[in-house]
C-alpha cells in the first residue's frame, strides 16, 4: 500500500510541475497584414517593332483599359493613314501568360483560335485584336484586320525571347 501512496504521489508531484513550470503564453500583438506588392511592369519598349512606331509606353495596370489585364507596354503606329497598337504583357511564367490569355479571350466578341500562333482573333468594342502567347509573354496587335496583323504578330513573336 505505501507503495502504491508513493507511486501515485510522485504521479501528482510530476503532472503539478510539469503544470507550473509551463511558461506563460505570450501577447502577442496582432499586426496589420502585410499589403500585397504587385511587381514591377517590365519595361519592353526594346520589344516593340521600330517600323511605323510612334510613341511606346509602360501602362501601370489595366493595360488596353481592360481590368483583366495587368500593366505591360504599349506601343502606338501608323501607317498609311491607319492607326493601330502593338502590346506586351510579360508576365512570370509560361503557364501565367497561358492563363492571361485565356482571360484575354474571354473579353473578345468571337474570337477565332490561330493554331499557328496559339492565340486568338477576335474583336473589343469593334477594334480587331490579334493576340497570342508565346514563352512567358502575351501580346498582340489592335486595330488590324486578321491579313494585316498576322506578319506583323509573327515577325513580333520572332522578338520575344
Amino acid at each position: 500500500m505505501k507503495r502504491l501512496q508513493g507511486l501515485l504521489l510522485t504521479t501528482l508531484g510530476l503532472t503539478a510541475a510539469a503544470c507550473s513550470n509551463a511558461p506563460a503564453p505570450e501577447k502577442t500583438q496582432a499586426s496589420a497584414p502585410t499589403p500585397i506588392v504587385k511587381p514591377a511592369v517590365k519595361d519592353d519598349k526594346s520589344l516593340l517593332l521600330e517600323k511605323n512606331l510612334k510613341s511606346a509606353e509602360v501602362v501601370p495596370d489595366h493595360l488596353l483599359g481592360k481590368k483583366e489585364l495587368p500593366g505591360g507596354t504599349l506601343g502606338e503606329y501608323a501607317a498609311n493613314g491607319k492607326k493601330y497598337q502593338m502590346f506586351i504583357i510579360e508576365t512570370s511564367s509560361s503557364q501565367d501568360a497561358a492563363i492571361l490569355l485565356l482571360d484575354l479571350k474571354n473579353t473578345l466578341d468571337t474570337p477565332e483560335y490561330i493554331a499557328y500562333m496559339g492565340g486568338y482573333f477576335g474583336s473589343d468594342s469593334g477594334k480587331p485584336v490579334y493576340t497570342f502567347a508565346k514563352l512567358q509573354y502575351v501580346a498582340g496587335i489592335v486595330g488590324l484586320g486578321r491579313e494585316k496583323a498576322d506578319p506583323l504578330a509573327r515577325e513580333l513573336a520572332v522578338r520575344l525571347r
